[in-house]
């Protein structure tokens, strides 16, 4: 019922959220007759903040039309590669009519960045892809909201996300030969199995796989957020964060996490900065600062935008990550897409390089959570490990801002160019790297190999 109240307090509101708009233009418009009113700054900047306060947020655009490649503006277009039920993954297309820079942009490293699916769009990681875009040919899984995917699209599971990047990484290794893949915060558990899995199989894995801020061992260093998913039982969850969507979405009917439930307990995190923030809006109306007022626009507009996560992922990931920590304990069994479990095994990559990357004020995923990747990739030779922790940085700094700029992109801009140019690890160099006495197994099959020999 929860979803359905906050849907009716939603409709009814807008009326006067509508007016609140309307009369901000009529009190901030110098050639309105209320607009000459002493107090009409005061009386807009007030409405405004209302408007604010009370408007839907819709799903942001990326809207990327350009980027700077040493001095040479460099034409973008976004598109659709791959288009499935609960995600697109998208690509970011450059051009150049200049031939040394097309030339350069051709032999540049192809990227795949996997985005949260946590409660926010992927266009969070804007800046990400931006700055990416300056040096390699960038892709990004774009998360749907569960509330707009009919039921007869089927449930959505934490082994289906990773089935998902799996095809989405053997999609650029078909074009590329193969890719480098950066998973940020809620995806570094899903990506960390799927390249496993991989591994696994025997097929090709990415020349890297760079993991920032996620919660790898969420028994690190515990947050806030850790603490509430640790103490509370599955049980818990289900009854009191589940609910359906009402009938005026697509997806009527679907059990989801809501997207205002997770935006709730992101404001909740910290109401004082937030309250600050929207006071400081206030004021900058008042004193005509349209820059500041301007930045602030666009922060909430992002952060304010969320969406609905399909209930079985949702629980798939408190039960796997934060509460039976599945993957650091060895017991995490994927369902590939034949309905076969399949065992995560981390120290069956040999061929990707591994960074992982934290940030030293990092309020979500804790200190040596991301980290401790490394030393579960048994495999992977020292020299082909790195690990950063970016100084001053919070959870939103490392791939966001000045800091994922200055201090983190150029750290990763170099570990992915040094190994591209090394290319994957070497039969020799993969037996050097064994620590522990190798266990034979037959290598597994990809789903593509075993539907052929089903054919045959």
């Amino acid at each position: 019922m929860l979803y359905q109240v906050y849907e009716t307090q939603r409709t009814l509101m807008e009326p006067f959220v509508d007016f609140a708009q309307a009369a901000a233009k009529l009190y901030g418009n110098p050639l309105s007759p209320l607009g000459q009113n002493p107090f009409a700054q005061r009386v807009a900047a007030g409405y405004s903040l209302i408007y604010r306060l009370g408007k839907d947020y819709e799903k942001p655009a990326f809207d990327i039309q350009t980027v700077d490649v040493d001095g040479t503006s460099i034409a973008i277009h976004e598109r659709v590669e791959i288009d499935k039920p609960f995600c697109e993954l998208r690509r970011f297309k450059r051009f150049s009519d200049d031939t040394a820079t097309l030339a350069k942009l051709k032999g540049q490293p192809a990227v795949l960045i996997v985005a949260p699916l946590s409660g926010h769009y992927a266009t969070l990681l804007r800046d990400t892809v931006k700055t990416m875009l300056k040096d390699h040919k960038v892709y990004i899984t774009d998360w749907k909201n569960a509330r707009t995917v009919p039921l007869s699209d089927g449930a959505f599971h934490l082994d289906d996300y990773v089935n998902y990047v799996q095809e989405f990484i053997r999609h650029l290794q078909g074009i590329y030969g193969n890719c480098h893949v950066i998973s940020v915060c809620q995806p570094t558990v899903p990506v960390f199995g799927a390249i496993s899995l991989m591994a696994s199989r025997g097929e090709t894995t990415p020349l890297s796989m760079i993991m920032m801020g996620g919660p790898i061992d969420a028994r690190k260093s515990p947050t806030a957020v850790n603490n509430l998913a640790m103490n509370k039982s599955y049980e818990w969850f289900e009854n009191n964060v589940i609910y359906r969507v009402p009938s005026n979405f697509p997806g009527a009917g679907r059990r989801v996490y809501p997207g205002f439930l997770q935006h709730t307990g992101f404001v909740a995190m910290n109401p004082d900065r937030h309250a600050t923030s929207h006071y400081d809006y206030f004021k900058d109306l008042i004193k005509g600062d349209d820059a500041s007022a301007e930045a602030h626009r666009k922060f909430y507009d992002e952060y304010n935008a969320v969406l609905d996560m399909d209930a079985d992922y949702y629980l798939d990931t408190i039960k796997t990550v934060f509460q039976e920590f599945k993957l650091v304990n060895g017991t995490w069994d994927v369902k590939s897409l034949d309905g076969e479990l399949e065992r995560v095994r981390p120290g069956d990559i040999k061929t990707t390089a591994v960074m992982t990357v934290e940030g030293e004020l990092d309020d979500i995923s804790g200190s040596g959570q991301t980290e401790a990747a490394l030393a579960m990739c048994s495999g992977v030779p020292a020299s082909r490990k790195k690990h950063l922790e970016a100084k001053g940085a919070g959870h939103y700094g490392i791939f966001s801002g000045r800091r994922w700029r200055d201090i983190v992109y150029p750290s990763v801009k170099a570990f992915i160019l040094e190994q591209s140019k090394a290319g994957p690890a070497k039969p020799e160099a993969r037996a050097a790297a064994k620590t522990t006495k190798a266990v034979a197994r037959p290598a597994r099959k990809t789903p593509a190999a075993k539907k052929a020999a089903r054919a045959k």
